[in-house]
């Protein structure tokens, strides 16, 4: 089967969750995947060694990583030499007081500044992860989550993933591996 090469560039981790997710969805299938950080050894991260590639980012204050923005810059030639997607993990994608909109812009800023066209796109809503954050972003959180009319007691986490939707996109990126 394929050898698929899986980025993700998560913070918290529930972008590395999808991934993972993703990951076992092929894998049942049969395919060869390798889940890599997208800010990991360079020399392991050319699309051009693989089948197909998928690559995941979290959005956080608006923007995905830089890094990853040089990342597919540099590789968009083989990213667009086969099958590739990209999925984006967000509060705006859902949970409280949803803004797909948002959502929506946040990838086509992505797509624009990088000038990748990904074969298949998806949003997935991430998780607010009180137990992992830091005083100060814990302090922000509670803000920003409270105004969305999200949950702000801190002594648990909250997760907004489909994880029916992130086993649909795997399954659709395998559709599109099969077509080459």
């Amino acid at each position: 089967m394929s050898r698929i090469l899986l980025l993700h560039a998560s913070v918290e981790g529930q972008t590395l969750l999808i991934a993972e997710r993703i990951a076992k969805v092929l894998r049942e299938k049969a395919h060869s995947v390798e889940l890599l950080p997208a800010d990991g050894d360079p020399s392991r991260l050319d699309p051009a060694a693989w089948d197909g590639v998928i690559i995941g980012a979290s959005i956080h204050y608006g923007h995905h990583p830089a890094y990853l923005h040089k990342l597919v810059k540099r590789h968009r030639a083989a990213l667009a030499a086969k099958p590739n997607a990209f999925f984006s993990v967000s509060l705006s994608a859902g949970g409280p007081r949803p803004k797909l909109a948002a959502a929506q812009r946040y990838i086509d800023k992505f797509l624009r500044k990088t000038g990748w066209t990904p074969q298949l796109i998806a949003s997935f809503a991430g998780a607010v992860k009180y137990s992992v954050y830091g005083p100060i972003k814990r302090r922000v959180m509670i803000v920003f989550v409270g105004l969305g009319g999200g949950e702000t007691d801190t002594s648990r986490d909250y997760e907004y993933t489909d994880w029916g939707a992130v086993e649909r996109f795997a399954h659709d990126y395998m559709q599109r591996l099969a077509q080459g």
